[in-house]
This record gives structure tokens, sequence and C-alpha cells, in this order.
């Protein structure tokens, strides 16, 4: 959820509710004051009638007015004294209905005589007005709502308006290009050091990238260099007809290790570039049929370790860099034949959603995940221990999901698309 809507949703709650409660409030105070008055207007009746009977010693006579109606009743000697005030709907005689009223019972005792005196006033004014108040202040609420909807809905999109546009461009930011951010004019001080600070961070990773970058061709090159002296150096020495047998050994030796070096170094150079999508030759191809050529170009290997490769394919085409591909089957079709038995099996499964790579292998299943880590491999193992790290950065780069999963005897990479 965004955060304009979840402060507009947070404000129309909070607004509804305190507009709801204030109106419930103010209901209840109208009502309050208005009962008030019916009953002071009631008590002067009462004593109007306590008045005259003290005056007369009789009551006065009953009456039906058009909003108040006052009757007697004669009770039992020895009854109880009482006086309180209800709510009731009581007969109007003028037009043959029911109407709310407000009555105040109270007693007075006349020449030993106990009379339960009745005095009721229409409250049908009163309750039309409450009623007229809550429409009004219901509403109000209405109008107060709509119109925070609307406030929040332009006023508030127009206000973050500079926010969403700076995150715009950072989602799309990349230190190998030039693109430099365009800050919107805004008056809010908040997103004016946002969009200063957004700036002075793009300068300075862009710098250190560029620093970085040329670090590590400047290190790659510098690295090559000599090791392809060493290597032809060595090659010429292989050649020479005077070294002993212990000699060509540790020559063989040095060769080795720097021919492990070379391809540690560009391994290294191959995940910076994958690291920084420096790579971006990308194209549609026909995944299988790259599989098909993979294994034509290891069927040799295949043959002299006597592994039977299971292919079942479908078509399916991706969008990717074709380089990128090749390394991606290369180093999961290697690590199969690498690791796998003497006269063992390679299963590969391709469809619309995944590729799996299934060989049988060792009993020990591989740590699922440090697998993929930098430099993690088996003791017995003579590689960089960088190929599933690449790997898996090349699956990072297209969004694909690399797991590994151990069902004995099969060890499964998988590649979800």
């Amino acid at each position: 959820m965004k955060l304009a809507q979840k402060y507009n949703r947070v404000n129309l709650y909070t607004s509804l509710l305190i507009l709801l409660l204030s109106g419930a409030v103010y209901y209840f105070a109208i009502h309050y004051i208005l009962t008030e008055k019916l009953d002071h207007d009631l008590k002067i009746e009462e004593e109007e009638i306590i008045a005259y009977a003290g005056k007369y010693n009789r009551l006065p006579l009953s009456s039906d007015y058009k909003d108040q109606i006052v009757s007697y009743q004669l009770l039992t000697k020895g009854a109880s004294r009482e006086r309180y005030y209800s709510h009731n709907l009581y007969y109007k005689s003028n037009n043959k209905g029911l109407e709310p009223g407000r009555s105040l019972i109270t007693t007075l005792k006349i020449a030993g005589d106990i009379y339960r005196v009745s005095i009721t006033k229409s409250s049908l004014e009163a309750e039309d007005l409450v009623r007229l108040i809550f429409l009004i202040t219901f509403s109000i609420i209405i109008v107060l709502l709509l119109s925070l909807m609307v406030i929040n809905r332009f006023l508030l999109n127009s206000l973050w308006r500079p926010f969403y546009e700076m995150l715009k461009q950072l989602k799309a930011f990349n230190v190998a290009d030039n693109k430099e951010f365009s800050a919107q004019p805004t008056q809010i001080e908040e997103f004016q050091e946002l969009n200063q600070s957004v700036l002075v961070m793009a300068k300075q990773a862009r710098h250190d990238y560029k620093e970085l970058k040329s670090f590590t061709d400047n290190a790659s090159h510098e690295m090559m260099t000599p090791l392809a002296v060493i290597n032809s150096k060595l090659d010429t020495l292989i050649q020479t007809e005077t070294l002993s047998d212990k000699q060509g050994e540790l020559i063989e030796d040095i060769y080795l290790a720097v021919s492990r070096l070379s391809r540690l170094n560009q391994s290294l150079l191959l995940l910076a570039k994958i690291e920084n999508r420096l790579i971006e030759d990308e194209e549609t191809i026909e995944l299988g049929a790259l599989i098909i050529l993979k294994i034509r170009q290891f069927n040799e290997l295949l043959q002299a370790n006597g592994i039977e490769v299971i292919l079942q394919l479908e078509r399916k085409e991706l969008y990717i860099s074709k380089y990128l591909a090749d390394i991606l089957l290369n180093n999961l079709i290697s690590n199969a034949i690498r690791h796998n038995v003497d006269q063992g099996k390679i299963t590969i499964e391709l469809n619309e959603e995944k590729l799996s790579i299934c060989n049988t292998g060792s009993q020990d299943a591989l740590d699922g995940v440090r697998a993929f880590e930098r430099f993690y491999k088996d003791a017995s193992s003579e590689g960089t221990g960088l190929g599933l790290a690449i790997t898996r950065q090349i699956c990072n780069l297209y969004n694909f999901k690399l797991s590994y999963l151990y069902i004995s005897p099969q060890h499964i990479f998988r590649v979800e698309f």
C-alpha cells in the first residue's frame, strides 16, 4: 500500500470516528436539553396546580389542550405518594392518534383525599427538532468526509509528486550510464533535502563505480599479462629435452597452478561484469537447441566416462545474453559430469516453467545454502569454486530461481523461470 493511500485511509477513518462520536454526543446533548426544557414546563404546571389547590382547596378542572393533557385520579386511603418523570405515548383526542410525550406523575392531598396528578406535554416538536438536527449533523459529516477525500486525493498527490518522481528515477538508476537525476521543484523542505541527498549519492556512486571498474579492468589486464608470459615460458621449458622427470613434474604443477589462477581471474572478472550489468548483448534464444549443442560439445567427455544423457526437452524461448546462457549451461552440465560416477546418468528436463539437470553422484548431499557461495567446493574438487556462484548471479540478473535438491542417488539443480 502506498504512503498516500495509507495516510488517506487512516485520516478518513479517524475523521469518520471523531465525527460520528461528536454527532452522537451532540445528538444526546440536544435531546437532554430539550428534555430538561419539557421537565421545566411540567414543573411550572405542577406549581400552578398546587397553588390553585392551596387557594381554593380543590383541584382545577382536567384539561386537554393542543400540546398538554392534565388528568386526576383519586387514590385509596393510605396510598403511597410518588413523583417522577417519564417518556410515553399518549392519545390525542383531536386527531385520534398517538404522540410521543413527556409526563410528570405526582400526588396531591386535598381535604384528606389523595389524588394522582398526571401532567403530559407533547414532545413531538422536540423529537422533530432532534431528528432535524441529527439529519443536519449527518449531512455535515458526509460533506466533510467527501471534502477530505477530494482534498487528500488531489492536494496530497500534488504534494507527493516530487517524491514519486524521484523514486521513479531511483528505480531506473544505473551507475553505468551518465543519465543525471532531474529533481522537481518543490517548496517542501524534506523533499528538497531528499533531492539533494539523492543527487550527492548518485554522484558518489558513479564515482566509486568508475574507480572500481577502472581498478578491476587494470588489475585483470595486469594479471593476464604476466600469466600469459609465465604460460609461454613454461611451454618453452616443457619442450626442453634436458629436463629430468622430477623437474618435469614440478613444471607441470606450476603450469596447472598458473592455469587455475588464470581461470580464477577470468571468473572473478566475469562476476564483476554480471553484478554491474555490463553484459548487455541480449537476444531471444531457443534454450533447447543450445542444450543440444552443449551436449554435443561435451560428447567426448561423456563417452570417456560412460555417462548416459537423457534429454526431455520442450521448446522454451528466453530473452537473455547468449554468452551468459552458454556459461550457465556450461557450468551446470560440466558440474553434473565432473561430480558424476562411472557409468552414471544425467537427465536434463526443460519445459515452459523450469530447467532441471539431475546427475548420479556421491551419497553425500551438498549444503543447499553454501553450495552457491563463492569459493565453496569439496576438498576433492579441482575447480575454482566460482562456477555455481556465477550461475546464481546469472539467475539473479534475470530473476530466475536457482535451487538444489538431493534425492538419493540424484543431485538435482533446478532453474525456475
